[in-house]
Order: C-alpha cells, then structure tokens, then sequence
C-alpha cells in the first residue's frame, strides 16, 4: 500500500505533513521545530484527485503530474475541484458562515480575504499570514462583496504571491510595527460606507504568528527547493514553517506543495539536499498569488 504525501497541513496551530493511500483514507505526521528531516522521492508524481468533504477521490487516470507544479493534480481534476468551489465561485449557495479578515505578511504587504467561520484562523496559518486581524462575519455573499468593496476603496488585493511572502521573511519589523499597519488598515476599513447590512463587524484584535512560525529564531532564507525528482534527497534541522514553506538551519526553504503526490522514503544520516535549488531573489512587485486565497 502506498501512502502518497498530501503536502502540509495546519491542525490545531501545528504543522504535519499529510498523506493519502486510496482504501486506507489520511494519516499525518506532526513536525516539530529542532528536528532533523530527511527523505527521498520515489517513483513518479501523481495526480491526487479531488478532495471534498474532508475525503479524497482518487484520480481515475492515476495522471503523472509535472515535477514543479504547485499542486499534484492533473488538468482534469483541477477542473472538477474548481467546479464546486467557493475560491472559485462556483458554490456561491454555501450556508455557512464567513469571515472577512485582513492579512499582514510584510511591509506594505496586506491582503483582504474571506474564509468559512468553522475553520477559524487555518486559512491565515496556511498562507503565511505574520498578523491578522477580523474584519466582518456574515453570509457568504456578503463576505465576498465586502471583500470587493475593501479590496477597491484600500488599494488591496486578495492575493500575494508566496514568492513575495518568502523573500521578505528574513527581515521583518517588530510585531508592535506590524499590529500597527493592520489596525491603521482595519480602521479605514470600519470607516467606509457600503458594507453590506447582513455583516457584522468586528473589533480590531491583531493576532501575531511569529511564535508559531518560530520567525524569531529563522534563518534568513537563502535558497528555495524548485523541484523533486526521483532518487532526489532533501535534508537538514527544521526550524520554522510558515504557510506551505518549511524553513532549515542553513537557510534552505521548502514549498511543500511541491511535495504532494510523491511516494517520500525516510533519508539516511549522512543525507543532504541534492535537488534543484535557486537563490530567493529580493521582493519584486506583486504579480498575483498562484493559489486562490
């Protein structure tokens, strides 16, 4: 039976790697900061399928998917998880409660989002968010049309590439500079007209992620996985995490997007990294996230 690597996920404030073995459902590895990883990929990278109401279905085609893509499904799956999709509106009657936040991942970088309330603060953890703050509950609709509103009347966007997240990481202000940035934002939000009447707004209370990232003790990031490949080794001390990226001792930056759909093999000892790696540029202009929300 193989168990196929889902990526990271974010339970209950830690990260754990997920897997998938179809007939056997979902496991997780919790990872902690200071510990040694190492493993290999094995074989080919597969499409995952689609996963729906906390379950996965798997690829009927059993689909190769392209090492560098950033996430392990094949065309025709991506298509069929898009099609019932709030990020893609495209499941616009969804009952549930939402929440409309606002997201701080470096200077001047803040990004205006909305998530279901029975997730709570997941999504913020999963993109890397460094402070946030809650703007507004109500319908899904009336979420997503303060969303627009905010996004037009404050100049910003609802997405933020993760290129531009990392790269920034290593050199952020203190938290009190960054609690500041979103509560001058928060407030010129409270102060414009148009919200819809369905939401309720809520208080200013800036949540700081540094602790749990573990920012302060990080090295500055230096270089970023680009691919795995068959046989291919990762290696090295764990130090922080933060959104899909896993950080190590030597400066070194996983996206463990690039990790779903992999047979992964424990590494020996003596393992390093012996796949592709490029230098993190500096900051460039926003160009778009390439993951909805």
């Amino acid at each position: 039976m193989t168990w196929w690597c889902t990526g990271i996920r974010w339970i209950e404030g830690q990260p754990a790697v997920g897997w998938y073995a179809q007939g056997r459902g979902e496991r997780r590895s919790p990872l902690g900061y200071g510990q040694r990883l190492a493993f290999a990929a094995r074989g080919e990278r597969r499409c995952l399928g689609v996963r729906r109401a906390g379950k996965w279905t798997a690829c009927p085609t059993g689909s190769t998917v392209p090492a560098r893509a950033g996430q392990a499904q094949c065309p025709e799956c991506a298509r069929l998880d898009r099609s019932f999709s709030v990020a893609a509106d495209t499941n616009a009657a969804d009952p549930r409660p939402y929440r409309v936040y606002l997201a701080w991942f470096g200077p001047g970088m803040v990004k205006v989002g909305i998530t279901a309330e029975e997730r709570g603060s997941a999504r913020l953890l999963e993109q890397g968010a460094v402070s946030w703050t809650w703007l507004g509950r109500g319908p899904l609709m009336a979420a997503r049309r303060t969303e627009e509103l905010l996004r037009a009347a404050l100049g910003v966007p609802d997405r933020i590439a993760y290129a531009r997240k990392r790269a920034v990481r290593g050199r952020l202000p203190e938290a009190h500079e960054r609690a500041r940035e979103v509560a001058e934002l928060h407030a010129r939000a409270a102060g414009l007209s148009g919200w819809p009447e369905s939401l309720e707004r809520l208080a200013c209370e800036v949540v700081d992620h540094a602790d749990v990232f573990g920012l302060d003790t990080m090295a500055p990031p230096a270089r970023v996985v680009t691919e795995l490949a068959a046989g291919g080794s990762v290696a090295g001390l764990l130090v922080g995490a933060a959104g899909p990226d896993l950080h190590f001792a030597d400066g070194l930056v996983l996206d463990t997007r690039l990790l779903g759909g992999w047979e992964l093999a424990a590494g020996s000892a003596a393992a390093t990294t012996d796949v592709p790696c490029a230098d993190i540029a500096p900051p460039a202009p926003d160009t778009g996230q390439d993951g909805l929300f």
